[in-house]
């Protein structure tokens, strides 16, 4: 009989560049797997650049933290790469909790319910990402965090328009929208529910994101 894990790992690639104006550094994050074992999600980080159909060759710098030797790219970060061009590919594990009670399956990964009308189903992931302007001085801060994953897309952004709630924010700036579908005049990315920014600068944005989306974004072939 299959466990229903307390938490769940995130395996996320953090890719850090230049804007096409060469100026301004862009920061986007995808989830690339799930696993039921901090164990199971560690093996697969290691190699999921190469599920990407990267390989090591490709960049001048390729870390992977093996748990001996000296780290210097941060708590979490399981592989550290950097491209000719200097772009960055962080590949991290993030934490959740299990809330949709989803179960472990063999080797530390985890059964999705298939059903006739979702015969091959995926998780939908809220991330949500702030940024504050204000501290340019010392370098720009922004973070981003798994919210949650949903079996369904319907309630992953429902999850999303709740997100920013009850935060203790007063925004002055606040734009949603209903789902994913095409909204016109919507500047804030295709898969951003909700842009908001506060009374003290604070930019905050709310994505659903899917792993098979990831993939068509990022492999690179």
């Amino acid at each position: 009989m299959s466990s229903i894990p307390e938490l769940l790992y995130h395996t996320t690639l953090t890719v850090l560049g230049k804007d096409t104006d060469a100026s301004a550094v862009t920061r986007n994050v995808y989830v690339l797997g799930t696993h039921s074992t901090v164990e199971a999600a560690k093996a697969f980080s290691a190699t999921a650049l190469e599920a990407l159909n990267y390989e090591p060759t490709d960049f001048v710098q390729y870390n992977v933290h093996d748990g001996k030797s000296p780290w210097t790219h941060g708590d979490g970060v399981v592989v550290y790469a950097k491209a000719p061009a200097g772009q960055e590919f962080i590949v991290g594990i993030d934490t959740t909790p299990n809330d949709q009670s989803l179960l472990a399956g063999p080797n530390g990964t985890i059964k999705l319910p298939v059903s006739p009308d979702n015969p091959t189903p995926c998780l939908h992931y809220v991330l949500q990402t702030m940024v504050d302007y204000q501290k340019q001085a010392e370098g720009t801060f922004e973070k981003t965090e798994i919210e949650g994953c949903y079996l369904h897309c319907a309630d992953a952004c429902a999850a999303a328009k709740n997100c920013l709630k009850n935060t203790g924010y007063d925004f002055a700036q606040y734009d949603q929208r209903n789902d994913l579908g095409e909204v016109e005049d919507w500047p804030f990315g295709e898969d951003v529910i909700v842009h908001a920014v506060s009374q003290t600068g604070e930019n905050f944005s709310v994505s659903v994101r899917t792993i098979p989306g990831a993939h068509k974004k990022l492999s690179k072939n």
